[in-house]
């Protein structure tokens, strides 16, 4: 798989429909018959909440059903494009997990790679097989922030408990800290889990203390590829790391905000971007479409030298928005912000100049 643009990451991919009742590779006739018994599994509230039954089992619902772990899983599939970063920085080495975009090895990011080690996890790319899954033998499949469906949810089901989003939520709209945490219910390391978060939350605490002047302002996470333009909303994790530096939307992304994790702009019309603070998030340092763009050069941000570019570094971190990739990409962004937001046009932003954004 190539790397995908900003509107295409979050695309899902289907698996195939096979699985094993018993987590070992059988027939695909006899993974077929089972399905009808995998299908009844009920939807029920609140997914990612954990419930203690009477036999020490913790019992997860979640949108599709509910997954029981009989004991602190430790075989992991990550299936979830982005879960492996949560499972590594609770000490979980996933047997498989699932290859998003670029090139890292072991589709690892930079931020979490050095948790692997010595490991090499098994690489899913393109479909999702059970069959390979079931051959891993796992004692619990991650599909958090995997885009499956029900369906195909039903089948890894019958390989080990699948762990999905909340119900009522969409695919992706799980917070970081929430995601930390119910992974770390799941493998037995719930107090591990709430110091990662709590690490994490700081980092943006840190910030924050250190430019209450950013506080209120408005700011967008913004994309150009391939001739489209648009902003991410609150509800993915790039628009998110923005809310959560205090940063608010502009009115007129506010309007144009609805339920999709992203917002696509004509190129003629790019006032919904007029904010204090842009962000573009690119896979490429090389952004000469976005530098001639004639209606972004009217925005004030741009006049007023405003603008920072997320390149393939921040912008993969960003995207990952986990709490080993966020404070990794806070480092990296707010030097650039900090001399975007100084209220001296003259003063250079390094990404942006390197990129020919700068006015």
């Amino acid at each position: 798989m190539t790397p995908k643009s900003p509107v295409s990451l979050l695309a899902s991919l289907v698996p195939s429909p096979v699985a094993s009742p018993d987590g070992r590779s059988v027939s695909r006739r006899h993974l077929l018959a089972a399905t009808a018994a995998a299908f009844a599994l009920p939807a029920v509230a609140m997914p990612g909440a954990a419930i203690a039954a009477d036999d020490g089992e913790l019992v997860f619902e979640h949108a599709y059903g509910t997954a029981i772990l009989k004991s602190p899983a430790r075989r992991v599939v990550s299936i979830g494009y982005t879960t492996q970063d949560p499972l590594l920085a609770l000490g979980i080495i996933p047997v498989a997990l699932r290859y998003w975009f670029g090139d890292a090895p072991y589709a690892t990011g930079p931020w979490a790679a050095p948790l692997l080690g010595d490991a090499r996890p098994t690489v899913i790319k393109g479909e999702v097989s059970a069959e390979t899954i079931a051959a891993l033998e796992p004692d619990l499949i991650v599909g958090i922030g995997s885009g499956i469906s029900q369906e195909e949810y039903a089948l890894l089901s019958q390989v080990a408990p699948v762990l999905m989003h909340p119900k009522g939520r969409a695919p992706y709209d799980i917070s970081w800290d929430e995601i930390t945490t119910t992974l770390g219910r799941a493998v037995g390391r719930s107090t591990q889990a709430a110091s990662l978060v709590a690490g994490t939350r700081k980092a943006f605490a840190d910030i924050r203390a250190r430019h209450p002047e950013w506080q209120g302002k408005t700011a967008a996470a913004a994309y150009h590829f391939g001739g489209d333009s648009g902003f991410f909303t609150g509800t993915d994790t790039r628009g998110r790391v923005l809310n959560e530096l205090g940063f608010v939307p502009t009115a007129g992304m506010t309007r144009l905000t609805g339920d999709a994790f992203y917002v696509k702009l004509s190129p003629e019309d790019l006032s919904a971007l007029d904010a204090d603070l842009i962000v573009w998030i690119s896979t490429s340092d090389k952004v000469a479409d976005l530098a001639a763009m004639p209606m972004r050069k009217l925005l004030k941000a741009h006049v007023e030298g405003r603008e920072v570019l997320a390149g393939p570094l921040i912008g993969a971190a960003m995207s990952y928005g986990s709490v080993l990739s966020l404070p990794y990409a806070l480092a990296l962004l707010e030097p650039d912000m900090a001399a975007a937001l100084d209220g001296n046009p003259a003063t250079p932003v390094a990404s942006a100049l390197k990129a020919g954004l700068a006015p």
